[in-house]
């Protein structure tokens, strides 16, 4: 529930949680963004840099049950606050880094803290959602993906003039920590309900497992993209290099776009209404993708795919957030239980099947993820709860 002081107006907490999105997003594409200097520092081939890349997901799976436990007992605003710190300290310490082995211990605590911060921090979307008639939930998420833009490019500049990554880093959690400190006075007091304080972290009941489903497949489909689009767009259409970078850039436009936009869509047509229509944009745009592998084509169908994960997650994290007999907080550590192992499983599961059979083949499979959400939509019951309304 969310117990707010009446001096904090709805217009104040959402700029609040917003800018805590945006801390997101910024701090996660800024060590993106120099993922090639410290592959290039540390002298690691591929397969070296993928098995110590791991570490960070391997954190995130680690830390579920202790965020999950926490929101349990606290307000999300203070393990927001924490989860951001923390972030922010660990960014910075990775720019330090000078062996293997230490990059692959604070790349474990980065995503326990990402953890930490990400869902306290989708919590709290839920409590400034509650201060609203209508949808506002999926320009949070938008929020992120520009922060992303922002911060890629950022990285791109200090490559360019050869910033190392310790004065980048250090540079970056400064300015992202201060603006925590500042605008967490405006964030919401969402509390536990009482019977779960005394409760431990649970598995997903049958209604969240419906939405973790849900989530399992958006996450899947986003890794998806991440890992292969533009390597598809090379090996399937035979793109040129820039054309295929080119293609996932459109790719991540339109997802973002589609945040900006899912929030009208969603107050129009309603929740449900929208993440069929996005299940059936991925399932169209993936198969379209695997049975004409031409490169312009191929663009277009990424657009269709960008669309259709945009506001999936947001949404679903909505609907869970709205289930009588829990609070937005353990609700969405719950229905991240299940979604987060869609980023770990399926992008290697398509390495796997393109080199059994082919990547048409495994995006042709990946087809399947559009179609699940459409299944789980009409499995959900009529008590779940609607959309804001305008």
């Amino acid at each position: 529930m969310v117990d707010g002081p009446e001096s904090v107006s709805p217009v104040r907490a959402r700029i609040a949680i917003a800018v805590f999105f945006f801390v997101s997003g910024f701090g996660f594409a800024t060590w993106a963004s120099r993922i090639p200097t410290i592959q290039q520092k540390l002298h690691l081939s591929e397969a070296e840099l993928g098995a110590v890349l791991f570490a960070m997901p391997a954190g995130l799976m680690a830390t579920l049950p202790l965020t999950g436990f926490l929101l349990r007992r606290f307000s999300s605003r203070y393990i927001m606050m924490t989860g951001a710190v923390l972030y922010n300290i660990m960014l910075c310490l990775v720019g330090f880094i000078t062996q293997t082995w230490q990059l692959v211990v604070l790349l474990f605590f980065f995503g326990s803290s990402r953890n930490l911060f990400n869902i306290s921090a989708n919590a709290q979307s839920i409590g400034v959602q509650a201060l609203y008639n209508r949808s506002i939930i999926a320009s949070l998420h938008g929020i992120w993906s520009i922060a992303g833009f922002a911060a890629g490019s950022l990285g791109t500049f200090m490559v360019s003039v050869n910033i190392g990554t310790s004065w980048h880093f250090l540079a970056v959690s400064i300015v992202l920590t201060s603006l925590c400190c500042y605008f967490f006075k405006d964030s919401v007091h969402q509390l536990p309900s009482p019977h779960e304080r005394k409760g431990a972290f649970v598995l997903p009941n049958r209604t969240m497992l419906k939405f973790g489903l849900i989530t399992f497949a958006s996450m899947a489909c986003e890794g998806t993209m991440t890992d292969w689009a533009a390597i598809y767009l090379r090996k399937a259409t035979g793109a040129a290099a820039g054309m295929a970078t080119a293609g996932y850039a459109i790719y991540m436009a339109s997802m973002t776009l589609g945040r900006f936009t899912g929030d009208r869509l969603a107050n129009r047509l309603g929740v449900k209404t929208l993440l069929r229509s996005c299940g059936v944009l991925m399932f169209s745009g993936l198969l379209l993708a695997a049975l004409f592998p031409y490169t312009l084509f191929g663009w277009f169908c990424f657009v269709l795919v960008g669309f259709g994960v945009s506001c999936i997650v947001p949404m679903t994290f909505s609907m869970a957030g709205k289930v009588k007999g829990m609070s937005g907080g353990p609700a969405i550590a719950a229905v991240s239980t299940v979604g987060y192992f869609g980023f770990l499983v399926v992008p290697p599961a398509v390495g796997f099947i393109a080199e059994a059979l082919n990547l048409r083949w495994s995006f042709a499979l990946m087809s399947l993820l559009g179609g699940l959400i459409i299944w789980m939509m009409g499995k959900l019951n009529d008590n779940t709860p609607p959309a804001p309304t305008t």
